[in-house]
């Protein structure tokens, strides 16, 4: 730019860079001569950046005016000659133009484009329009936020990008996946694997076809999540889950006990008092596996963990129903606990 033969200059030029008197106004409109240059240079239509006098033009070539020069403080110009480098050019000739021109001239030039892309503070998909020509850009601006198909796939590279923990997992969504989860890990394939990597990597099979255009992660209903995973089962095997690993333990009190599935075994915290009378071990999988029984006191404290309930009634519980005793002299603590009743509830005060 600027250099080698010199370009062929347009018959009228009433205002030029470094040419006439610093008092003459730039002229503007269909008849200026930056409106004639533009159709002669249209790559090196040119914006202010930064600094007075400094210019970048369409063509991605930087270029400046001395800070005194009438045309350095323009908006807009069209340079018709500059001298030196690239980056760092002096114009040596160059005419005012407005904006308006611009994008009437170079219509055909102006390319605005829209980029969908998830916006972590706010957790919400947002569209943002560039219109630029070439290296410039001529104006940026936020659009409301997307529908339809392009929401989805700003909220599917944004679980990419930033992982599941994005998603607004209910705890019906949570208990499901961690169910699958130890059923693949204890049974293998055709229960689905449900890691982080491998619902990444199946984005398009279990959330996709569920999404509905939501905009951000507030709105999608967690039933999507649980829908989604249930897709990713065989249809002959949703009917098992149940049966197989079940969301809740009966126990002989009446109570149904939440099962745990986010460790390596499934788990029952159960207070010791509702395994009364119990002379063999809760077990799932169709007796196949034993729950690991967090034994639980009257006030929800940890006692003792144990993985054979009868073991423990004929081994630890003399010691431990010595404590509890002291402890919470108001409940029920039998010698022998195969005989006595299961029970949620303390004597009744006098007793």
């Amino acid at each position: 730019v600027g250099s080698g033969t010199p370009s062929p200059t347009p018959p009228r030029l009433p205002r030029l860079a470094g040419q006439g008197s610093l008092a003459d106004p730039p002229l503007e409109g269909e008849g200026s001569a930056g409106a004639l240059l533009i159709h002669a240079w249209p790559d090196r239509v040119a914006k202010a950046r930064g600094e007075r006098g400094r210019f970048v033009l369409a063509n991605g070539s930087g270029a400046m005016l001395d800070a005194a020069d009438p045309l350095a403080g323009q908006a807009w110009l069209v340079v018709a000659d500059l001298q030196g480098k690239a980056q760092n050019a002096r114009i040596t000739a160059a005419a005012a133009i407005d904006e308006a021109d611009i994008r009437a001239s170079l219509a055909d030039k102006i390319e605005t484009n829209r980029e969908t892309s998830f916006d972590r503070d706010s957790r919400a998909v947002r569209v943002r329009e560039t219109v630029r020509l070439g290296a410039i850009t001529l104006s940026e601006r936020m659009l409301p936020a997307p529908a339809g198909a392009a929401a989805d796939r700003a909220i599917l590279d944004a679980l990419r990008q930033h992982g599941l923990s994005l998603l607004p997992w209910g705890k019906e969504a949570e208990t499901l996946r961690q169910r699958l989860g130890w059923l693949h890990r204890g049974l293998g394939a055709p229960w689905p694997d449900v890691s982080d990597a491998a619902l990444i990597d199946r984005l398009d099979d279990w959330l996709l076809p569920f999404l509905s255009g939501a905009a951000s992660f507030a709105a999608i209903d967690p039933g999507v999540l649980s829908a989604g995973l249930m897709a990713l089962v065989p249809h002959d095997l949703q009917r098992r889950i149940e049966a197989l690993a079940p969301t809740h333990f009966d126990a002989p009190t009446g109570s149904r006990v939440p099962i745990r599935y986010d460790g390596e075994w499934p788990v029952l915290a159960i207070r010791v008092q509702e395994l009364f009378g119990l002379d063999r071990h809760p077990a799932i999988a169709n007796g196949a596996v034993p729950l690991t029984l967090e034994l639980l006191s009257p006030a929800h404290r940890p006692i003792q963990t144990t993985r054979d309930l009868p073991g423990f009634w004929r081994g630890s519980w003399a010691d431990v129903r010595a404590e509890m005793r002291g402890r919470y002299p108001r409940h029920v603590w039998p010698e022998n606990p195969l005989l006595a009743t299961a029970t949620s509830r303390a004597k009744p005060r006098g007793t």
